[in-house]
Protein backbone atom coordinates (compact mmCIF):
# COMPACT_ATOMS: atom_id res chain seq x y z
CA UNK A 1 0.00 0.00 0.00
CA UNK A 2 1.12 3.85 -0.70
CA UNK A 3 1.31 6.26 1.80
CA UNK A 4 -1.10 8.22 -0.10
CA UNK A 5 -4.26 5.55 0.62
CA UNK A 6 -2.42 4.84 4.15
CA UNK A 7 -3.24 8.55 5.20
CA UNK A 8 -7.31 8.03 3.42
CA UNK A 9 -7.58 5.13 5.49
CA UNK A 10 -5.81 7.00 8.66
CA UNK A 11 -8.14 10.13 7.91
CA UNK A 12 -11.11 8.07 8.06
CA UNK A 13 -10.33 5.92 11.25
CA UNK A 14 -9.69 9.41 13.36
CA UNK A 15 -13.33 10.65 11.43
CA UNK A 16 -14.84 7.29 13.04
CA UNK A 17 -12.90 7.49 16.26
CA UNK A 18 -14.00 11.32 17.05
CA UNK A 19 -17.67 10.52 16.03
CA UNK A 20 -18.49 9.21 19.51
CA UNK A 21 -16.16 12.14 21.14
CA UNK A 22 -19.56 13.41 22.14
CA UNK A 23 -21.45 10.04 23.36
CA UNK A 24 -18.80 9.40 25.72
CA UNK A 25 -17.72 12.57 27.16
CA UNK A 26 -21.87 12.63 28.32
CA UNK A 27 -22.11 9.47 29.52
CA UNK A 28 -18.56 9.82 30.93
CA UNK A 29 -18.45 10.32 35.22
CA UNK A 30 -22.72 9.19 34.75
CA UNK A 31 -21.99 5.34 36.47
CA UNK A 32 -23.79 3.67 34.27
CA UNK A 33 -24.82 0.64 34.30
CA UNK A 34 -22.23 -2.11 34.23
CA UNK A 35 -22.73 -5.92 32.78
CA UNK A 36 -20.25 -8.03 32.63
CA UNK A 37 -18.88 -10.84 29.26
CA UNK A 38 -16.56 -13.03 30.64
CA UNK A 39 -16.14 -12.41 34.25
CA UNK A 40 -16.60 -9.75 36.90
CA UNK A 41 -13.57 -8.49 35.65
CA UNK A 42 -14.25 -7.96 31.99
CA UNK A 43 -17.15 -4.61 31.91
CA UNK A 44 -19.16 -3.83 29.29
CA UNK A 45 -21.84 -1.18 29.22
CA UNK A 46 -23.97 0.00 26.88
CA UNK A 47 -22.14 2.97 25.79
CA UNK A 48 -19.49 0.53 23.91
CA UNK A 49 -22.14 -0.93 22.45
CA UNK A 50 -23.95 2.48 20.96
CA UNK A 51 -20.26 3.97 20.22
CA UNK A 52 -19.31 0.79 18.48
CA UNK A 53 -22.70 1.26 15.95
CA UNK A 54 -21.80 4.80 15.21
CA UNK A 55 -18.20 4.10 14.53
CA UNK A 56 -19.29 0.79 12.24
CA UNK A 57 -21.67 3.21 10.08
CA UNK A 58 -19.25 5.60 9.52
CA UNK A 59 -16.67 3.26 7.99
CA UNK A 60 -19.46 2.00 6.21
CA UNK A 61 -20.17 5.06 4.73
CA UNK A 62 -16.90 6.11 4.24
CA UNK A 63 -15.08 2.72 3.09
CA UNK A 64 -17.62 0.58 1.72
CA UNK A 65 -16.57 -3.27 1.42
CA UNK A 66 -14.30 -3.64 4.15
CA UNK A 67 -14.60 -5.94 6.79
CA UNK A 68 -15.13 -4.42 10.63
CA UNK A 69 -13.66 -6.93 13.24
CA UNK A 70 -14.91 -5.10 16.53
CA UNK A 71 -14.81 -6.14 19.93
CA UNK A 72 -18.82 -5.95 20.83
CA UNK A 73 -20.22 -6.69 17.21
CA UNK A 74 -17.49 -8.97 16.21
CA UNK A 75 -16.67 -9.03 12.32
CA UNK A 76 -19.42 -8.00 9.73
CA UNK A 77 -18.89 -6.43 5.88
CA UNK A 78 -19.21 -2.92 6.11
CA UNK A 79 -21.63 -2.48 3.63
CA UNK A 80 -21.34 -3.23 0.23
CA UNK A 81 -19.09 -1.77 -2.58
CA UNK A 82 -18.03 -1.68 -5.80
CA UNK A 83 -15.85 -5.04 -6.75
CA UNK A 84 -12.32 -3.11 -6.73
CA UNK A 85 -13.13 -0.23 -4.70
CA UNK A 86 -11.42 0.96 -1.72
CA UNK A 87 -12.72 -1.23 0.47
CA UNK A 88 -11.61 -4.07 -0.79
CA UNK A 89 -9.03 -5.79 1.37
CA UNK A 90 -9.12 -3.71 4.05
CA UNK A 91 -9.88 -4.83 7.44
CA UNK A 92 -10.95 -2.32 10.33
CA UNK A 93 -10.03 -3.41 14.16
CA UNK A 94 -12.08 -1.69 16.34
CA UNK A 95 -12.52 -0.86 20.17
CA UNK A 96 -15.12 1.43 20.79
CA UNK A 97 -13.95 2.21 24.48
CA UNK A 98 -10.66 0.69 25.52
CA UNK A 99 -10.37 1.02 29.43
CA UNK A 100 -14.05 0.23 29.98
CA UNK A 101 -13.57 -0.17 33.65
CA UNK A 102 -12.00 3.39 33.80
CA UNK A 103 -14.96 4.89 31.80
CA UNK A 104 -17.99 3.53 34.02
CA UNK A 105 -16.31 4.32 36.92
CA UNK A 106 -15.02 7.76 36.39
CA UNK A 107 -11.40 7.48 35.64
CA UNK A 108 -9.82 9.51 32.73
CA UNK A 109 -8.02 6.94 31.40
CA UNK A 110 -10.19 5.45 28.55
CA UNK A 111 -10.03 5.83 24.57
CA UNK A 112 -11.28 4.95 21.14
CA UNK A 113 -9.06 2.71 18.81
CA UNK A 114 -9.50 2.22 15.23
CA UNK A 115 -7.20 0.48 13.24
CA UNK A 116 -6.88 -0.54 9.33
CA UNK A 117 -5.16 -3.52 8.26
CA UNK A 118 -4.59 -4.58 4.25
CA UNK A 119 -2.86 -8.34 3.48
CA UNK A 120 -2.32 -8.97 7.50
CA UNK A 121 -0.39 -5.59 7.99
CA UNK A 122 -1.50 -2.51 10.24
CA UNK A 123 -1.23 0.27 7.96
CA UNK A 124 -3.48 3.04 9.52
CA UNK A 125 -4.16 3.74 13.46
CA UNK A 126 -6.00 5.56 15.65
CA UNK A 127 -6.20 6.29 19.46
CA UNK A 128 -8.21 9.22 20.55
CA UNK A 129 -8.62 10.00 23.86
CA UNK A 130 -11.62 11.95 24.12
CA UNK A 131 -11.51 13.57 27.27
CA UNK A 132 -8.06 15.48 25.99
CA UNK A 133 -9.26 15.63 22.71
CA UNK A 134 -6.53 14.18 22.24
CA UNK A 135 -6.31 12.07 18.57
CA UNK A 136 -2.97 10.41 17.95
CA UNK A 137 -3.05 9.01 13.98
CA UNK A 138 -0.58 6.92 12.27
CA UNK A 139 0.00 6.31 8.93
CA UNK A 140 2.95 5.15 6.64
CA UNK A 141 3.59 8.67 6.92
CA UNK A 142 4.64 8.78 10.33
CA UNK A 143 2.33 9.25 13.63
CA UNK A 144 0.93 12.72 14.28
CA UNK A 145 -0.73 14.45 17.29
CA UNK A 146 -2.76 18.14 16.77
CA UNK A 147 -0.47 18.37 13.64
CA UNK A 148 3.26 17.58 15.37
CA UNK A 149 5.05 14.76 14.27
CA UNK A 150 6.30 12.49 17.27
CA UNK A 151 9.18 10.56 18.34
CA UNK A 152 9.30 8.19 20.76
CA UNK A 153 12.51 8.75 22.62
CA UNK A 154 13.06 8.63 26.26
CA UNK A 155 14.97 6.87 28.93
CA UNK A 156 17.47 4.18 28.02
CA UNK A 157 17.45 2.25 31.27
CA UNK A 158 14.74 0.80 33.53
CA UNK A 159 16.22 2.90 36.43
CA UNK A 160 15.54 5.86 34.52
CA UNK A 161 12.14 4.66 32.71
CA UNK A 162 8.28 4.54 33.24
CA UNK A 163 6.72 0.99 32.61
CA UNK A 164 2.83 1.07 32.14
CA UNK A 165 1.58 -2.41 32.04
CA UNK A 166 -1.81 -3.99 33.32
CA UNK A 167 0.68 -7.15 34.18
CA UNK A 168 -0.59 -9.57 36.34
CA UNK A 169 -4.46 -9.32 35.03
CA UNK A 170 -6.75 -12.34 37.04
CA UNK A 171 -6.22 -14.49 34.38
CA UNK A 172 -2.55 -14.19 34.05
CA UNK A 173 -2.38 -14.84 38.28
CA UNK A 174 -4.66 -17.62 37.60
CA UNK A 175 -2.34 -18.94 35.03
CA UNK A 176 0.79 -18.04 36.80
CA UNK A 177 0.37 -17.91 40.20
CA UNK A 178 2.84 -16.71 42.19
CA UNK A 179 5.11 -16.50 39.97
CA UNK A 180 3.08 -13.73 38.57
CA UNK A 181 3.75 -11.58 41.31
CA UNK A 182 7.47 -12.68 41.16
CA UNK A 183 7.94 -11.25 37.99
CA UNK A 184 5.74 -8.08 38.74
CA UNK A 185 7.95 -7.83 41.84
CA UNK A 186 11.30 -7.77 39.22
CA UNK A 187 10.05 -4.81 37.24
CA UNK A 188 8.72 -2.54 40.51
CA UNK A 189 12.12 -2.96 41.58
CA UNK A 190 13.87 -2.32 38.47
CA UNK A 191 12.18 0.80 36.70
CA UNK A 192 11.86 4.08 38.52
CA UNK A 193 7.95 4.10 38.12
CA UNK A 194 5.57 1.19 37.66
CA UNK A 195 2.06 2.24 36.93
CA UNK A 196 -1.41 0.62 36.23
CA UNK A 197 -3.12 2.92 34.16
CA UNK A 198 -6.01 0.28 32.16
CA UNK A 199 -6.09 0.58 28.15
CA UNK A 200 -3.47 -1.04 26.16
CA UNK A 201 -4.30 1.06 23.39
CA UNK A 202 -3.63 4.40 25.16
CA UNK A 203 -0.66 3.25 27.28
CA UNK A 204 0.85 2.30 23.60
CA UNK A 205 -0.31 5.75 22.45
CA UNK A 206 1.54 7.61 25.31
CA UNK A 207 4.83 5.16 24.39
CA UNK A 208 4.85 6.58 21.01
CA UNK A 209 4.70 10.30 22.21
CA UNK A 210 7.56 9.60 24.51
CA UNK A 211 5.28 10.33 27.63
CA UNK A 212 6.20 6.78 29.17
CA UNK A 213 9.37 4.52 27.83
CA UNK A 214 7.96 1.18 27.88
CA UNK A 215 4.30 -0.89 28.06
CA UNK A 216 3.77 -4.67 28.49
CA UNK A 217 1.05 -6.50 28.64
CA UNK A 218 -0.34 -10.55 27.97
CA UNK A 219 -3.36 -11.42 26.26
CA UNK A 220 -4.29 -8.45 24.21
CA UNK A 221 -6.61 -9.05 21.79
CA UNK A 222 -5.84 -7.07 18.30
CA UNK A 223 -8.37 -4.59 18.61
CA UNK A 224 -6.47 -3.58 21.77
CA UNK A 225 -3.32 -2.95 20.33
CA UNK A 226 -3.97 -2.72 15.92
CA UNK A 227 -3.38 1.27 16.28
CA UNK A 228 -1.16 1.77 18.72
CA UNK A 229 1.65 -1.00 17.65
CA UNK A 230 1.49 1.13 14.35
CA UNK A 231 1.33 4.34 16.63
CA UNK A 232 4.85 3.32 18.76
CA UNK A 233 6.51 1.97 15.25
CA UNK A 234 6.04 4.76 12.85
CA UNK A 235 7.08 7.08 15.61
CA UNK A 236 10.59 5.43 16.01
CA UNK A 237 9.81 3.29 18.95
CA UNK A 238 9.76 -0.75 19.17
CA UNK A 239 6.67 -3.14 18.73
CA UNK A 240 7.25 -6.83 19.65
CA UNK A 241 4.31 -9.19 19.53
CA UNK A 242 5.11 -12.09 21.83
CA UNK A 243 2.40 -14.43 20.36
CA UNK A 244 2.87 -14.38 16.63
CA UNK A 245 1.02 -11.20 15.06
CA UNK A 246 -0.19 -7.96 16.38
CA UNK A 247 -3.97 -9.64 14.45
CA UNK A 248 -3.85 -12.54 16.89
CA UNK A 249 -4.79 -12.66 20.71
CA UNK A 250 -1.07 -12.76 22.57
CA UNK A 251 1.55 -10.65 24.02
CA UNK A 252 2.61 -7.14 23.46
CA UNK A 253 6.25 -5.58 24.64
CA UNK A 254 6.85 -1.43 23.52
CA UNK A 255 9.15 0.78 24.19
CA UNK A 256 10.79 3.98 22.75
CA UNK A 257 13.72 4.10 20.46
CA UNK A 258 17.00 3.72 21.85
CA UNK A 259 16.12 1.90 25.17
CA UNK A 260 17.83 -0.95 26.07
CA UNK A 261 15.71 -4.08 25.97
CA UNK A 262 18.62 -6.39 26.38
CA UNK A 263 19.64 -4.74 30.00
CA UNK A 264 16.50 -4.35 31.22
CA UNK A 265 14.51 -6.58 33.37
CA UNK A 266 11.76 -6.77 30.22
CA UNK A 267 14.30 -8.57 28.35
CA UNK A 268 14.18 -11.67 30.87
CA UNK A 269 10.12 -11.65 31.44
CA UNK A 270 9.28 -11.41 28.05
CA UNK A 271 11.47 -14.08 26.89
CA UNK A 272 10.02 -16.31 29.98
CA UNK A 273 6.12 -15.56 28.95
CA UNK A 274 6.79 -16.22 25.35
Amino acid sequence: MDVNASRELAEIAALAARSVGGLLREAFRSRPQVRTKRDFHDPVTEHDRAAEEVIREVIARECPGSVIVGEEGGTSPAGVGAPGGAGDGVRWFVDPIDGTANFAAGVPFFCVSVAAAVDGEVVAGVVYDPVREEVFTASLAGTFLAGRRLASAGAVRDREAMLLTSYPSPRDLEAEGTEALDRFGRMVASFAAVRRPGSAALKLAHVAAGWSDAAFGLRASPWDVAAGSLLVRQAGGVYIPLDGSVLEVGGYLAHVGGFDLAGSVLGEVVARAR
